[in-house]
């Protein structure tokens, strides 16, 4: 059974840490830090997607200000398995695989704002109905759609 050692308090003048712990040096490692928490957030989702397609397990510590001294915040990240998107088939036959390739960019965009909204929500730990969830949204809504509901994410993130 591993053990983590304890997340430290960053060091100097309060500002947002996202700190990953790296088990191949049994160490905690600064991801991202910024003076405001959305840049320090939506780093965070990205860093929690990249190393979830690449096998790893993840664990994050977020601090930040708090009365003007360190406070650290809940950014728990619950192991979840990696899941691969189905390819994207198109319905209408074609000579070339131009079509596909652009359904397939398409997908990729909106899969890829729909996430971005989430991340700067402070929802970058999908768990796997989440992540069904949104694999639907962006098979059945329009780009249009889809940015305008990342929008809503921010700004109710804002609120």
């Amino acid at each position: 059974m591993e053990t983590r050692p304890e997340c430290a308090r960053p060091q100097g003048a309060p500002r947002w840490v996202a700190l990953f712990y790296r088990p191949d040096t049994a160490s905690w490692q600064v991801g991202a830090q910024a003076p405001d928490r959305s840049p320090v957030l939506y780093a965070l989702g990205e860093m929690t997607q990249t190393l979830r397609a690449r096998g790893d397990e993840v664990t994050v510590a977020l601090w930040g200000p708090k009365d003007e001294d360190w406070h650290r915040y809940d950014a728990s990240a619950t192991p979840v398995t990696p899941t691969t998107s189905a390819p994207l088939t198109t319905s209408v036959p074609s000579a070339s695989a131009e079509p596909t390739k652009l359904a397939e960019r398409m997908h990729d965009r909106r899969h890829q704002v729909l996430m971005a909204g989430l991340s700067k929500a402070g929802l970058y730990d999908l768990a796997p109905d989440d992540v069904t969830a949104v694999q639907t949204l962006v098979d059945r809504l329009d780009e249009t759609t889809v940015r305008t509901v990342a929008d809503w994410l921010a700004t109710a993130a804002e609120r």
